[in-house]
């Protein structure tokens, strides 16, 4: 059984050198970050639909079972809100096409404004989507952490186009004041909605961001070691991201994590060996 889990990039200045080779071009960097982790979040695709060749870069780089969950752009997702999109919509689609079996899952995040109004909406986006990909949606509307009747009218509009609900869990984050530049600026920048753990698919997707420090991170993340281990027992296939404010050390944590679950759950495959974080040089007699 494989356990797959990432960060939400695969470049970050403060890996280049320390944990992974520089300098890198920019063809060769996703394929030294998918040593470390089998799954990344596909966040750049919100800002701008990316050309087949670079879908084509990305497929090249990282084997069949790597994992991209792919943002859809914010036109579609926060400016149209979902209505009137269909030509964004079909050249995302064809750009990310040479991605094949890696796009796990289209990512629908949606604005904080997005409620149980709106869900409609959401239900004839799904319904209108091709069968030929999978979707999971990302909600901030507090309703839908607070209110049964949005929580069970979302759930059912989900489950009805085999959609997952994706987790943000913050509440670490939000434990303690900040103690850190970046901790200050997540504070002001990341939603503050309560934990959900349910999963409505055989594919759960869970975004987990902790604290600057690795070991307060490891240390809120021990209820998703407890759920994971579950959903993998129960025959599901889990995908864990890990962020931090500062994300410095996400690649050490995301694998952390994913011993963390190996030492539950035995049978969960082992993560590949990372590369060496600079290229080894020529032997030489002086």
């Amino acid at each position: 059984m494989r356990l797959h889990v990432g960060c939400a990039m695969w470049t970050h200045a403060p890996w280049q050198g320390r944990l992974l080779p520089h300098p890198l071009p920019p063809g060769e960097r996703l394929r030294a970050y998918a040593s470390w982790c089998n799954a990344v979040e596909g966040n750049t695709t919100f800002y701008a639909t990316p050309s087949r060749s670079t879908a084509e870069s990305w497929a090249r780089q990282t084997g069949p079972g790597f994992r991209f969950v792919v943002k859809l752009p914010r036109p579609i997702t926060h400016e149209r809100r979902l209505i009137g999109a269909d030509e964004e919509l079909r050249a995302f689609l064809d750009a990310i096409e040479p991605l094949g079996p890696r796009a796990h899952a289209l990512w629908i995040q949606l604005p904080g404004s997005f409620g149980p109004a709106d869900v409609g909406a959401l239900a004839g986006f799904l319904g209108r989507l091709p069968g030929s990909f999978r979707y999971a949606v990302e909600v901030r509307h507090r309703a839908f952490f607070e209110d049964p009747r949005a929580v069970r009218l979302l759930e059912r509009v989900l489950t009805g186009a085999d959609a997952e609900w994706i987790p943000f869990d913050t509440t670490v984050l939000f434990r303690s004041p900040p103690t850190s530049d970046a901790e200050r600026d997540a504070w002001s920048k990341k939603p503050r909605v309560p934990l959900r753990t349910t999963a409505l698919t055989d594919r759960p997707i869970v975004r987990y961001i902790g604290r600057d420090d690795p070991d307060r991170t490891a240390e809120g993340w021990r209820h998703w070691v407890d759920e994971v281990a579950g959903w993998l027992r129960e025959g599901r296939s889990p995908t864990v991201f890990v962020h931090t404010p500062d994300n410095a050390d996400a690649l050490t944590l995301a694998r952390r994590f994913h011993d963390d679950v190996r030492a539950v759950v035995p049978g969960v495959e082992p993560l590949p060996e990372p590369m060496p974080n600079a290229p080894e040089e020529p032997l030489t007699l002086f």
